[in-house]
């Protein structure tokens, strides 16, 4: 596999923390985002250092928060994440984001502001339904469901995102949709806060999981009609936010029983 660097445009710009219109906010994002990424890293839907997640700076929709290149998911912490600009800045603190990281990310923030979280990943399941002809899903189990409707393809697989020409055609792919399957790449989860991104590339994991388990079984898949998928995906998206801030709250419980470093 192509060894993916660090962006050569990321310079430090030091800003001092008490320059954030609410660094309360601030502080929480930085938590909530580490959770995601700790979590992430248990449950194996990380791919070494080469997968991200970002989120928009509370208080500040031109700055976002992203992983530092050369960290595993296991390693992020809330102090550790960048703030970076559209430009490749790095406005606070140490490294730099890797480059196909701030070139999707970048762009995808600044021409999809309601994206207020963007998780990308390589995990197993959903990545291999992004390696198969046709669209992902079958709608054959209750759990993919959730995604009736949200889903978006991006048929054209271009190599690695190392440029704005690029991070603006994914951008420009994802039209209205908040989950993205990247032709024989992996997946991006959209999300309106870090805690829905998080619980969407969740269950986006474990719906690709089983369905894949009931196509190995060499059985035709049972499709679920439209008019009933339509319906429940309606069901499920009633007070769809507050389960996701649950679910997050959830996991920062579990971490922080069991590995409460996340904060540092």
């Amino acid at each position: 596999m192509a060894r993916e660097l660090a962006s050569p445009e990321a310079t430090a710009k030091p800003l001092l923390r008490n320059s954030w219109r609410d660094a309360k906010a601030v502080a929480l994002a930085r938590g909530d985002l580490a959770a995601c990424f700790r979590m992430a890293a248990r449950l194996g839907l990380q791919e070494g250092i080469c997968n991200h997640f970002s989120a928009v700076v509370p208080g500040h929709p031109d700055l976002f928060l992203v992983n530092p290149y050369g960290l595993s998911f296991a390693e992020v912490t809330a102090s550790s994440l960048l703030v970076c600009d559209w430009e490749g800045n790095v406005l606070e603190g140490d490294g730099v984001p890797e480059a196909t990281a701030f070139y999707i990310h970048a762009r995808l923030h600044k021409h999809k502001p309601q994206a207020r979280a963007a998780f990308h990943t390589h995990m197993p399941y959903a990545t291999a339904l992004s390696m198969i002809e046709g669209p992902p899903f079958v709608w054959a189990g209750q759990s993919s469901l959730k995604f009736y409707g949200r889903v978006a393809v991006d048929e054209k697989y271009n190599g690695l995102a190392l440029d704005e020409a690029e991070g603006d055609r994914i951008a420009a792919s994802v039209g209205d949709a908040n989950i993205v399957f990247m032709k024989n790449h992996g997946v991006m989860v959209l999300g309106a806060s870090i805690a829905e991104a998080w619980d969407d590339l969740y269950y986006l994991e474990r719906a690709a999981q089983a369905q894949l388990l009931a196509m190995s079984s060499g059985r035709p898949l049972l499709p679920i009609p439209d008019e009933i998928a339509s319906r429940v995906a309606t069901q499920i998206a009633v007070g769809q936010g507050e389960s996701a801030r649950l679910h997050l709250e959830s996991v920062k419980r579990i971490l922080e029983r069991e590995d409460p470093a996340f904060l540092a």
